[in-house]
């Protein structure tokens, strides 16, 4: 899924639209001063292909093929989105969709149900975790290959519309039909809960419309419970609304504080963002956590906390994301992303990193971080003295490809790692999950209870093993590796408290032996 370009503040945005508008009546007013009469050479091309070409061509692919070959000239986060896929690619940012409302996954070719969403029509009609949809409105949607836009066109859809789907159900030998009547779905961006008595853990996924409200609802209720200091987890964020994330980032930075600015063609889109007398925790400590997927938005948080010394970050450097995107609505309902400016951060920084011309190199870069062991040691990545710049309080900072944090967590490439990624690639852990979370009754622990008086029934572990070996995965490590085993029976551990209580049950387990989390419970321990 392409990455999130970080949008520009509501009100630029609606400025820009009354501009489009406007702009659009005065290129139809001057005739020949259009760009379709001042650069005609590619309405020309397609109509001789249309007329002469030995075969049949679909133009419609052409021309959007052409658009996306035209957009990679100018830079790497500029976008073509075609008109089908605009729902799918807008829905994370949006804060809500329009459909039957479950969490699934895509396995063995089949649609699995990973859990419905609570309160939702699919929920309220009796879908339940572990079904496999196999038919949709009549249509066999098992074995024949669907990816996740053919399972959006079919199960998203106007609120009211009904549509009705067709399941297998583990012990039941005839399939169910459940006829579900669409409804609109809030979707969550901002999960929060208390690692111990003062520590409070807030992740966000991505700045859609609602993350910032979410926040700081979530910054309420860990205040309510006793938190005194914050982990903020921004790793794998590919950012979202630049207008969001100011608004997170004002949450901890004194009255006036530079947050942000932009610096676009001329002066339209030039902006300075500062920190309002509005914020929740402009007191405590504050650490951020990034990696490499952490990309636009996510950036502009971590460098305004940075720059203005409110935080330590801890992880490894971000992406390197600096540009600034318009949406722009075309007419056939495809949408233009196009940059229109720099950010930077309040040092100066701008954290773009280089583009060639080339996407296919640019999209490597990560790779190459990889091959040059910049994951595993900090002293790989040199930074030349032209990229310096200094923080409020004077610590040096480097601009130049991305974030650089200030405490350092090395990437684990071990035999384990690998072992499971096959694992969750199989499927294997989460079925399992699904299936065992329904012999638990949840009103006998709490998360915190559970992560700690659960243990692996020996019957189930077997039966795990022997999952895998059908699925043609080699369990010799986790036959002979006591840590392996722990380990995986960690990840199961916290994927079945997600089905029981959600998702910040999940990460509450999953992160107890996370080792960003570990190193920033040290750094939260430094004298300010």
């Amino acid at each position: 899924m392409m990455k999130r370009a970080a949008a520009i503040p509501v009100i630029i945005a609606l400025s820009i639209s009354l501009g489009i508008l406007i702009g659009a009546t005065f290129f139809q007013a001057q005739g020949e001063n259009t760009l379709r009469k001042r650069y005609p050479k590619i309405e020309e091309v397609l109509s001789y292909i249309e007329l002469y070409y030995v075969d049949d061509v679909n133009l419609e692919e052409l021309t959007d093929y052409s658009i996306e070959k035209l957009l990679e000239k100018l830079d790497p986060h500029s976008a073509y989105i075609p008109a089908e896929e605009t729902a799918l690619v807008n829905a994370d940012l949006e804060g809500s969709f329009e459909g039957i409302g479950i969490e699934y996954m895509l396995l063995n070719d089949t649609i699995e149900v990973v859990t419905p969403l609570a309160g939702g029509p699919a929920e309220q009609v009796g879908l339940l975790p572990g079904d496999k949809i196999i038919r949709i409105d009549g249509e066999n949607v098992a074995g024949i290959g669907i990816d996740h836009l053919g399972v959006f066109k079919r199960l998203r859809g106007k609120k009211g519309s009904r549509v009705t789907v067709e399941v297998k159900r583990q012990g039941i030998h005839r399939p169910l039909t459940f006829t579900i009547t669409r409804d609109r779905i809030n979707t969550q961006s901002v999960y929060a809960f208390m690692f111990d008595k003062h520590t409070g853990y807030i992740k966000i996924s991505n700045f859609a419309a609602n993350t910032h409200h979410e926040f700081q609802e979530a910054l309420k209720k860990l205040k309510r419970e006793g938190m005194r200091e914050l982990i903020l987890d921004l790793r794998d964020n590919p950012g979202g609304y630049l207008d969001r994330a100011t608004d997170i980032a004002d949450e901890f930075l004194p009255d006036d504080y530079l947050i942000v600015y932009t610096d676009g063609r001329g002066t339209r889109f030039d902006s300075k963002i500062k920190a309002t007398n509005r914020g929740q925790f402009e007191k405590g400590k504050v650490v951020v956590l990034i990696n490499e997927g952490s990309a636009s938005a996510s950036e502009i948080v971590a460098g305004a906390l940075q720059d203005n010394d409110r935080a330590w970050l801890v992880g490894r450097r971000s992406f390197g994301k600096g540009l600034v995107q318009m949406p722009i609505d075309l007419q056939d309902g495809s949408e233009l992303r196009l940059t229109i400016s720099r950010y930077y951060t309040p040092s100066g920084r701008c954290i773009q990193k280089p583009y060639d011309g080339n996407k296919d190199h640019y999209e490597e870069e990560l790779w190459k971080r990889y091959e040059s062991g910049e994951l595993f040691r900090p002293d790989s990545i040199q930074f030349a003295d032209s990229l310096k710049f200094k923080t409020r309080k004077g610590r040096t900072v480097y601009g130049g490809g991305g974030i650089m944090p200030d405490f350092f967590v090395p990437a684990d490439t071990g035999a384990l790692v690998k072992l499971e990624s096959e694992i969750y690639a199989s499927g294997a852990l989460q079925e399992m999950a699904i299936h065992y979370a329904r012999q638990i009754n949840k009103n006998d622990y709490t998360p915190a209870s559970f992560n700690e008086k659960w243990q692996m029934p020996a019957p189930l572990w077997q039966s795990f093993l022997d999952k895998l070996a059908q699925k043609e995965v080699d369990t010799a490590l986790l036959q002979t590796d006591s840590t392996a085993k722990a380990s995986v029976i960690h990840d199961l551990k916290a994927l079945i408290a997600r089905q029981l209580w959600g998702y910040e049950a999940f990460y509450y387990i999953l992160y107890q032996q996370d080792p960003f989390i570990r190193k920033a419970m040290e750094v939260l321990q430094l004298p300010e």
